[in-house]
């Protein structure tokens, strides 16, 4: 497997290419717009294909690529939750939905609770978690149709019975971490680890007063025309 691990500095984003080394077929995860060039020339400087634009959720922090990706790259196809009602996405995915990039399968799984988008998605021991659990975090539930007591479940029913060996990547991290595990999550995870109780979960992100994100005005309708009316 081809693998990298991109990252944007003002918004704190990672994409993520995966790839196979013989076919040459290659996803990307959570594509940035203004990283756009940076992208296209690590795709063709590998000699890629790129298949799928792959979104965990409508971005309310960064505008997606992932339309621009298709203008520059006609192989590729936008994939979006499918509660996402996106129509400018190629493929609308659900729960359990399997992509392939040659023989390397992508697994979706449906974690709402951040948003009624979010999906994380599963590649062999590899967790790509979006905003559902971050590095010693989760996403903010207060916008997007969020529900702390949904991203609760979504955690523990379907990222945290993964084996604590599983590799934890996240969306975003703003503390210079690059990935964490299962195990480590639910040791350590201050707001959903050492097996907090629900009631407590959603007392805490329900009191959480936070401003909105600088560019979610921009960002959400940008995203749900993929990127191309922003």
């Amino acid at each position: 497997m081809i693998f990298r691990q991109l990252f944007d500095k003002d918004t704190s984003t990672y994409t993520y290419l995966i790839a196979d080394e013989n076919t040459k077929e290659a996803a990307l995860i959570d594509s940035v717009r203004e990283q756009l060039d940076r992208d296209v020339k690590v795709i063709e400087d590998l000699g890629l294909t790129l298949k799928y634009a792959i979104e965990t959720h409508v971005h309310a922090d960064h505008v997606t690529g992932a339309g621009s990706l298709r203008q520059l790259l006609p192989t590729t196809q936008v994939v979006v939750h499918a509660a996402s009602e996106a129509e400018c996405a190629d493929v609308l995915i659900n729960d359990g939905d399997v992509l392939k990039v040659g023989e390397i399968e992508i697994k979706a799984l449906y974690t709402p609770g951040h948003t009624n988008t979010c999906t994380s998605y599963q590649v062999e021991d590899m967790l790509f978690t979006g905003d559902t659990l971050l590095i010693g975090g989760c996403g903010r539930t207060d916008f997007q149709a969020g529900d702390a007591a949904q991203l609760f479940d979504s955690i523990q029913g379907k990222l945290f019975n993964n084996p604590d060996s599983y590799k934890v990547y996240p969306g975003h991290d703003y503390n210079g971490l690059t990935m964490s595990t299962i195990g480590e999550e639910k040791a350590n995870n201050p707001r959903l680890g050492n097996n907090k109780p629900k009631d407590d979960f959603v007392a805490l992100m329900d009191g959480l007063k936070l401003d909105m994100p600088k560019r979610i005005k921009e960002s959400v309708p940008g995203n749900m025309k993929c990127g191309l009316a922003a």
